[in-house]
């Protein structure tokens, strides 16, 4: 066991191979994600049970956000690295303790107060629901309760780790937390009947949590208290200032999806589930492309940053913002041409009948249109907090959910479920649009002449790559009647597997960049040695 933790915490120094670490733990946590939406579509279909559940997230995710992700993503690790550079590994960990008592305390404060008021704050959330449903919101969501206060302990852990530069017990605790809910869905469930499911998410915070601890502690992390530090060390209320904007920002977000839960109450039974199940299939290249490298490439801004190194800080952000983009953009045009394919595949079973999927696979093809625009938001947030700016990262999110808010009343008349996800999409657009003006604003410069050349290679790529899916596609339809899952499944990893082969050969007929480094760190992976390519290389992230 020691043996394997200590595996966990070796610090890996390249962006990319940070990524990667992300990528791969990032993709085998999302098919656990598949494999634990799946379970409960088949147990449940897109009805009240799943839109209890779904409801019941949002007051803990709130707490979540305003009190861990503010301090975790905005204060916490540029201010853990200054200090770690500065005073050293001890001074770092004390300094890790106090700010781990505190939230924690505040966490289990406000979430037992919450507790005690949730009849009512189920009724604000859920307005729509009749009261059978606002009831068992509120014993899920106290069930729930629990979860924020281990993942706020887990996520410093986690943000201790990453200052640290090491990745993998930080990339493997997801991991942990889809397999608590599995569990819940698939043991619990029939031990306590359908709150089973609360527990389950408490259990897989809890299985994140210990991972992250262990690993810390191997680190060299010691829990200490010390009550006078607490009010009196300077660097805490360095924390409180720079973290306010954030949680506000972060709030701000989770009030959005309260809002939008709302919202999805007022329309039939089973429209937050079809919604959220929509935004879980888009969010896994999300998360395996746009947040790996988001998350990868922090603790080397905040790095450059401190040592006040704009240029290099520029072209690290310059060449993160590509490769996302590189594996984003044809993702998401694949995704949205084989949407019916993938939800009929993933979540076609049971009780999830054909009118759910009819739902679930347009509103996904909706929210994937900004897709690249939700990927590069965690790296562009980042970049501001590097700079330890929280304030323009604040306002322009706010305005941007106020946007997502204000489309959703006028499209909710029109369209339903689907006005929310047209909101959706119009609103991260905005807010990818505000976040790169302004930074390019704050750094000056970043290169995008050449990011004009690489859209363009990359868009034809996509295009072509895309064609030859959709062609793929209509030859099978033509010749299979797609009745089973074996036909729809051979017919998904058809097209997507020749959409996908397509574009590698096009990015190597347009020389994009990008693609001949990929090619040579897998032939360095595979081989142990370098490879020469065609394109001339432009320099390595470290």
């Amino acid at each position: 066991m020691r043996k394997t933790l200590k595996k966990c915490i070796v610090p890996v120094h390249s962006v990319s191979g940070a990524a990667f670490i992300l990528a791969i733990f990032g993709i085998l946590s999302r098919v656990l994600g598949l494999l634990r939406d799946r379970i409960l579509a088949a147990q449940f279909g897109a009805g009240d049970v799943l839109d209890v559940y779904y409801a019941s997230f949002r007051i803990p995710d709130f707490l979540y956000s305003l009190l861990i992700v503010g301090v975790l993503s905005a204060a916490f690790i540029p201010i853990f690295t200054e200090i770690s550079k500065k005073d050293g590994d001890q001074d770092a960990w004390n300094f890790s303790s106090r700010i781990i008592t505190i939230f924690v305390v505040c966490m289990a404060t406000i979430s037992a107060v919450c507790f005690i008021f949730m009849p009512v704050l189920s009724e604000l959330i859920a307005p729509g629901f009749h009261a059978e449903k606002l009831d068992m919101v509120t014993v899920f969501t106290r069930i729930m309760f629990l979860s924020p206060i281990f993942l706020g302990a887990s996520a410093l852990f986690g943000g201790m780790l990453l200052s640290r530069k090491s990745f993998l017990a930080y990339a493997a605790a997801p991991l942990l937390y889809n397999v608590g809910i599995i569990i819940g869905a698939v043991v619990f469930v029939r031990w306590f009947g359908v709150v089973g499911l609360a527990w389950g998410v408490v259990f897989g915070a809890l299985l994140h949590s210990v991972l992250q601890f262990f690993a810390v502690r191997q680190q060299g992390f010691r829990f200490s208290f010390s009550r006078r530090s607490i009010f009196f060390d300077n660097r805490i209320k360095k924390v409180f200032f720079l973290m306010g904007p954030q949680a506000l920002a972060a709030s701000a977000s989770q009030i959005n999806f309260i809002v939008t839960t709302a919202f999805a109450s007022m329309l039939s039974a089973g429209s937050l589930a079809v919604y959220t199940f929509a935004n879980n299939l888009q969010s896994i290249p999300l998360a395996l492309f746009g947040i790996s490298f988001g998350v990868a490439a922090f603790p080397k801004l905040s790095s450059l940053a401190v040592d006040n190194n704009r240029k290099e800080f520029a072209s690290t952000l310059i060449k993160t913002t590509r490769r996302i983009l590189y594996f984003v953009v044809p993702v998401s045009i694949l995704l949205i041409l084989l949407r019916a394919q993938i939800v009929r595949v993933v979540l076609g079973s049971g009780g999830f009948n054909w009118n759910d999927t009819v739902l679930t696979f347009q509103v996904l093809g909706i929210v994937s249109i900004s897709l690249f625009a939700q990927s590069l938001l965690p790296l562009l947030a980042r970049a501001f907090y590097s700079l330890q700016d929280t304030k323009t990262p604040f306002f322009i999110a706010l305005f941007s959910q106020l946007c997502n808010i204000i489309l959703a009343r006028l499209f909710l008349n029109y369209w339903q479920i689907y006005g929310l996800a047209f909101a959706f999409t119009v609103s991260s657009i905005v807010n990818f649009v505000l976040l790169f003006f302004f930074l390019r604003r704050k750094i000056g410069a970043i290169g995008q002449d050449g990011l004009r050349v690489f859209l363009l290679k990359l868009i034809m790529a996509s295009i072509v790559s895309a064609f030859a899916a959709q062609a793929v596609k209509m030859s099978l339809g033509n010749v299979t009647d797609l009745d089973t899952f074996f036909e729809v499944f051979i017919q998904l990893v058809a097209s997507g597997s020749v959409g996908i082969v397509v574009f590698v050969v096009m990015s190597a007929f347009f020389h994009i960049e990008e693609f001949q480094e990929l090619k040579e760190k897998l032939f360095i992976r595979v081989f142990g040695r370098s490879q020469a390519v065609s394109v001339p290389e432009r320099g390595e992230i470290e």
